[in-house]
């Protein structure tokens, strides 16, 4: 039983997402069809168009699953202990100068390095 009702689901769910491609399909080619119609127009078929393509997508069990992630993600966003503006500036100081210190280490053993292999080469 749990069988059929699971092949059920996903064949449900394909013919969602097939139309869920043509809604989407249709709206860019509208777009590109109705070039002379009003801009304004236009856009709001498109974003309609893409909400009802949406809604329909979210009803699929990928869809589900992916208002889930998102309900969850922002739930654990909340948790993060964000830096205040000073500790933001700080650390953006402390990886300029060790960025620069490098810049200079670097450039220096270029130039050593550079000196050697004029040496042994004689250019």
């Amino acid at each position: 039983m749990t069988t059929n009702t699971e092949s059920q689901g996903n064949s449900l769910d394909i013919v969602k997402w097939a139309l869920v491609v043509i809604l989407l399909s249709a709206a860019i080619v509208g777009n590109q069809m109705y070039s002379e119609t009003s801009v304004l127009v236009r856009a709001i078929s498109v974003v309609v168009a893409f909400v009802i393509a949406g809604f329909i997508a979210l009803q699929t069990e990928k869809g589900k699953q992916a208002l889930v992630f998102a309900r969850e993600a922002q739930i654990e966003v909340r948790k993060v202990v964000w830096p205040t503006r000073q500790e933001a500036l700080n650390t953006t100081f402390i990886v300029l100068a060790a960025t620069g210190i490098l810049a200079l280490i670097l450039w220096g053993m270029d130039a050593v390095l550079l000196r050697i292999v004029n040496f042994i080469t004689g250019v």
